[in-house]
């Protein structure tokens, strides 16, 4: 899916839609990616002179991958519900393109729950399990 096809399931917008492209591969995983542009929001201040990506916005870029792999999303709102056994282990900087790897773990009703892995340069920036419900628009 491009970014279009992606407005379509998601409905986050700029300038917190953080995802480019997204797929589902062989193995039943949604692979997502985002390249850091430098100049995004979260970057002012995190850190003056050497910029970082946020552990929680690459946490939100897990999660938003997530989405690729939930068939009744549509006219729902995906909204968290737990994050648990996060690791950071290498930063993730303007400039690289992070590559979101995610699969369901398991679903009952309107709770799913998944793992996922976000990696940059051949290298495991943040690994985490999560869960989230799928709730529908208020009119």
């Amino acid at each position: 899916m491009n970014k279009e096809e992606i407005k379509k399931i998601l409905p986050h917008r700029e300038p917190m839609l953080l995802l480019e492209e997204v797929d589902v591969n062989e193995q039943g995983e949604a692979v997502g990616k985002y390249t850091v542009k430098g100049d995004e929001f979260f970057l002012q201040g995190h850190f003056p002179g050497n910029p970082i990506v946020p552990g929680v916005i690459q946490c939100e870029m897990i999660a938003q991958t997530a989405v690729a792999l939930i068939p009744d999303v549509h006219d729902s709102l995906p909204m968290y519900t737990g994050l648990n056994n996060v690791k950071f282990k290498n930063p993730l900087l303007p400039g690289d393109t992070a590559v979101m790897t995610v699969s369901l773990t398991a679903r009952r009703g309107n709770f799913c729950f998944a793992k996922g892995k976000l990696e940059a340069n051949g290298k495991l920036c943040t690994s985490a399990e999560f869960s989230f419900a799928i709730v529908p628009k208020k009119s």
